[in-house]
């Protein structure tokens, strides 16, 4: 069971959860009970809960990104005021390799730099160095301090303040994780935005301030509120009943002129079915006369049978004995002999 709500304010000692939820950053467990260990606002991601305290100085952590003030400068490196409790020291191999240079003629004491975090030792000094888009040192502009805390709210989720800011001021605007902001523009628009940042950093618990923020900024710049965004009227609309017998005439329609399409080629190739029939005809009656010649001249030719026939009935009718004849099957011819 949990007993406040996210980005409820409590203080040291107030008990916020039953055992079902873990201990984050800002809390300790008694008795089965988690409990706050400083005075700050809930943070609640699943079944964790943290406290994180309104007031605070920033810690080091490697990848960081932050915003220093050169203090001194050294035989080989620079010590840079990071906002913290914790020194921040960057050597000169990390901005000239293995050149040798003089350092004061690169950076000075009193200059800003943007810088990263590369390392942090056992003690929580940080190293620091100048590799990496957009780092390197500020020209004008001012600086802002507020709680590191309060960094996130700043920003904004998916940086939605820190644009809207930047778009209504025409600012360029620089947020370290230690709490520095850089804002560089017009000396009216760098003071309305230190103001803004301020009223951030104290109403950061608080709901509805994106659109407070806004409306400040509207007021100082244009002197009118925004006009609220409202959304249109949705009207829900008859619902259009389609002709189905518009639809059915014309498949009808497209169902006939398909028909007719296809009678066309069908007709188109009965004529050619019909050209080569007569074509054939042509050809069979050729052949028929063909086989007529060739019977008549069978016809004319006189059979062997009915020679032989002939010459007995002769040979009978004269009665010729000295005329006799054979029959030679092989080669199918007569011989005649006289006696």
């Amino acid at each position: 069971m949990i007993y406040v709500e996210d980005k409820n304010l409590v203080i040291p000692g107030q008990i916020l959860a039953d055992d079902e939820y873990y201990p984050g950053r800002g809390t300790f467990k008694e008795d089965g009970k988690v409990c706050s260990s400083l005075m700050g606002l809930v943070s609640l991601r699943n079944k964790k809960i943290r406290v994180i305290p309104l007031k605070s100085k920033y810690v080091p952590k490697k990848g960081d990104v932050v915003i220093g003030k050169i203090n001194d400068v050294r035989f080989s490196m620079w010590d840079v005021n990071i906002n913290s409790p914790y020194s921040g020291i960057l050597p000169a191999f990390e901005v000239f390799g293995r050149d040798k240079k003089e350092l004061s003629k690169v950076y000075d004491v009193g200059d800003v730099l943007f810088l990263r975090v590369i390392d942090v030792d056992e003690v929580k000094k940080a190293k620091l160095g100048l590799k990496g888009r957009g780092l390197g040192k500020f020209k004008g502009g001012i600086i802002v301090d507020i709680s590191p805390t309060k960094v996130p709210r700043l920003i904004g989720k998916k940086g939605s303040m820190i644009n809207m800011i930047k778009n209504k001021t025409n600012c360029k605007i620089v947020v370290g994780q230690n709490g520095l902001v850089w804002v560089k523009g017009d000396d009216d628009m760098e003071q309305l935005t230190r103001e803004i940042i301020h009223t951030i950093e104290v109403e950061a618990h608080t709901s509805g301030l994106t659109n407070k923020i806004k409306n400040k900024l509207c007021l100082a710049i244009d002197g009118e509120l925004p006009v609220e965004e409202t959304d249109e009227e949705f009207v829900l609309e008859k619902p259009k009943l389609q002709n189905f017998k518009e639809e059915l005439e014309q498949e009808e329609r497209e169902k006939a002129e398909a028909e007719v399409q296809d009678d066309a080629g069908e007709d188109g190739e009965s004529e050619e079915v019909e050209t080569e029939v007569q074509d054939d005809a042509g050809e069979d009656g050729e052949s028929e006369e063909v086989e007529a010649e060739e019977n008549n001249d069978a016809e004319d030719k006189p059979n062997f049978y009915d020679v032989i026939k002939e010459l007995k009935k002769k040979s009978q009718n004269k009665k010729d004995k000295n005329i006799s004849y054979s029959d030679n099957s092989n080669n199918n011819s007569f011989i005649l002999n006289n006696r």
